[in-house]
């Protein structure tokens, strides 16, 4: 089997479980701490980020709804500074008031690779062509 990036693909499960656990805590502080939304729905739940430890304590957290984006609209669930962001995806709005998503050069560059893995891992080599259709 090929892969896309044969250090993270080929990692033992033990220390992939530990990164996913340590890249979830970062992500659940970070998430904490600069969107209001998350402090206080998490608050509401009783779960604080030292509460998250591993991918097993997911379920503590509670849900982000559609409504949840429709009454944060535009920006308020934003991480980031709107200045900050490469790229906005809304949609249009047709139920509601339109669902607004941003994404940082990270989230783009994480993205990519992601998409890299899993077209790599379903066979597709470099000089193929495909069709990759939504809808």
């Amino acid at each position: 089997m090929k892969y896309f990036n044969p250090e993270i693909e080929t990692l033992p499960l033990g220390p992939l479980r530990q990164l996913q656990n340590e890249r979830l805590q970062k992500l659940v502080a970070y998430l904490y701490e600069r969107v209001p939304f998350y402090k206080k729905q998490w608050n509401e739940a009783g779960v604080r980020p030292a509460d998250i430890k591993s991918v097993q304590d997911l379920p503590k957290l509670p849900f982000t709804r559609k409504p949840h984006l429709r009454e944060n609209y535009p920006f308020d669930l934003f991480a980031i500074p709107v200045k900050d962001t490469i790229r906005l995806h809304a949609s249009s709005g047709t139920t509601g008031k339109p669902t607004v998503v941003g994404y940082s050069r990270k989230d783009i560059d994480t993205f990519s690779e992601v998409v890299a893995r899993s077209l790599v891992a379903s066979g597709c080599q470099p000089g193929m062509k495909l069709q990759n259709a939504y809808g």
